[in-house]
């Protein structure tokens, strides 16, 4: 397995310089001194809901309501997720009725909070855009300015802990 699984869509001068700061022992020192703070207050399924509501009204004010907002163990186990979005549709009646679920991984709850955030920016898009496309992106930069740069950087934690685990992972 490639210790540069998670930056396969980078360019090769972008893996090459993760490769250099691995070998030198380097990315977690870069990575610290980008968050001196790493972790954040929000550690709680309760404030992950609140913390994801207070970013949808303020800028998805008139999409679909969200039921369940979650940190979920068992995500980034499962195909490298590391947050989902569900719409569960079902007839109630004679009307469809249908709920919006956000599933966010644990493992964000011992990562800086603006990486949680842009999982969250993410997902939330997903309430208006379902697919990743050219409108996705824009909403998710319209949330987060530095939504690319942030999902670099988390690609870059998540690099940097499977290297920490595995030192033997090939380039």
């Amino acid at each position: 397995m490639s210790a540069l699984r998670y930056l396969q869509g980078y360019s090769a001068q972008v893996q090459q310089q993760v490769s250099e700061l691995l070998l030198k022992q380097q990315l977690g020192n870069v990575l610290s001194q980008r968050y001196p703070e790493p972790v954040h207050a929000v550690q709680t399924d309760k404030a992950l809901y609140h913390y994801t509501l207070e970013l949808k009204r303020q800028y998805l004010k008139s999409s679909e309501p969200l039921s369940k907002v979650v940190f979920d163990p068992k995500l980034h186990v499962i195909n490298n997720a590391l947050g989902t979005h569900t719409q569960i549709s079902r007839v109630q009646g004679g009307k469809l009725k249908s709920k919006n679920e956000i599933r966010v991984a644990s493992l964000l709850k011992q990562l800086p909070l603006p990486l949680l955030q842009m999982v969250v920016v993410h997902e939330l898009a997903h309430l208006r855009e379902k697919d990743h496309n050219k409108a996705f992106y824009q909403l998710c930069q319209y949330m987060l300015a530095d939504y690319h740069q942030l999902e670099l950087e988390l690609r870059l934690f998540l690099t940097w802990r499977e290297y920490q685990a595995d030192p033997t992972l090939s380039f």
